[in-house]
């Protein structure tokens, strides 16, 4: 019965070269000779051994590794993009290795420094928290490239994402044009973006000659989006004549999911006409927005294109790709225009 190949030493056996010849295919298969090269693809296809890549790329001076640290693994966003990330990594000859910060920002250091410890090549990231709790990131800055999407930690950093100012005078336009003009329900401070996006709908309303109503919530440090908004338009809505204008524009569609709810349970008609008390929109366009109960208008972020973007603008800052296909790789921030998406809650 022939013996087992589970370790590089029982492969190097069973192919017949040495181990360092061998382990030197598996740092870079164009370091050994096409005889030798073919020799092992052929016995990794007889054999079916596969080797542990993490252990051989610990060993390389620069690894075939790209990590990934996303807040939330189980949101549709980040799932879709993680997705899209993986699929052309591995087309490139790299594994993505994705991790969870479950937006907290101890678990985010913890995923930093397993990513040091793998020898990663580069990483995207999609950070928690404002500017001034980044040290672990510049730290992990310092030794690899980083992309970063969904909301940037600085002005300076390489960053794939939407831009809120085209997004938001969208929307906002919209909602003007259509009835009351918005109210913005803005999101908890976890990230540049809570600001930002706070900050564009106050410059796209003075921008329609309008005064900006901000409403007046919590800025707890909860990723809990949708728990969040529920409890807060739960206070908000016990009055609703004292709101400042009955369309409110959300900071992201989980928040638009939240108030939703709270309107149902206070017994008001989410939607657009005179038979409805409230209107709601959002931003982002969520995977899952189109089947809330009303569908949510928001402005659509592309989410297959700010992966394939982010990915591309890594490997380009590795050295295993070129803007030839894509001129906006030429750029460190990419900036990219989002959609209106008409549906019946606004």
């Amino acid at each position: 019965m022939p013996k087992p190949i589970k370790t590089m030493e029982d492969f190097s056996e069973y192919v017949g070269l040495s181990r360092p010849t061998v382990s030197k295919y598996f740092n870079d298969p164009s370091s050994v000779r096409k005889k030798t090269r073919e020799a092992i693809e052929d016995a990794l296809r007889k054999s079916g051994f596969k080797p542990n890549l993490f252990a051989v790329n610990l060993n390389r001076r620069r690894s075939n590794i790209i990590g990934i640290i996303i807040p939330n693994a189980l949101d549709p966003f980040y799932m879709a993009l993680t997705r899209r990330i993986q699929s052309i990594a591995a087309e490139a000859g790299f594994l993505a290795f994705v991790l969870s910060s479950d937006g907290r920002p101890e678990v985010e250091d913890d995923a930093v420094s397993t990513l040091q410890s793998m020898n990663v090549a580069g990483a995207i990231i999609a950070p928690i928290g404002t500017t001034s709790r980044n040290s672990a990131l510049r730290a992990l800055a310092r030794d690899i490239p980083l992309v970063y999407v969904d909301a940037p930690p600085d002005e300076e950093a390489s960053f794939v994402g939407s831009d809120n100012r085209q997004s938001f005078g969208l929307i906002v336009d919209y909602l003007c044009r259509s009835g009351e003009p918005p109210c913005f329900f803005g999101m908890p401070e976890v990230n540049r973006n809570a600001g930002h996006r706070r900050e564009v709908y106050i410059e796209a309303m003075e921008t329609a000659g309008l005064k900006p109503a901000v409403l007046d919530i919590s800025t707890g440090g909860t990723w809990d989006f949708e728990r969040f908004a529920f409890e807060e338009a739960s206070r908000l809505l016990e009055r609703v004549e004292n709101l400042p204008t009955r369309t409110i524009v959300c900071a992201n569609d989980r928040l638009a999911f939240g108030v939703i709810a709270a309107a149902w349970q206070k017994g008001l008609k989410v939607g657009h006409g005179a038979a409805f008390d409230l209107r709601v929109a959002g931003h982002d366009d969520h995977p899952l927005s189109q089947y809330a109960c009303p569908p949510i208008t928001t402005v659509a972020q592309n989410y297959n294109e700010i992966g394939r973007l982010a990915i591309g603008l890594l490997l380009k800052k590795l050295g295993e790709a070129d803007d030839a296909d894509d001129v906006r790789l030429r750029r460190d921030q990419i900036l990219l225009k989002s959609d209106l998406m008409l549906r019946a809650s606004a």
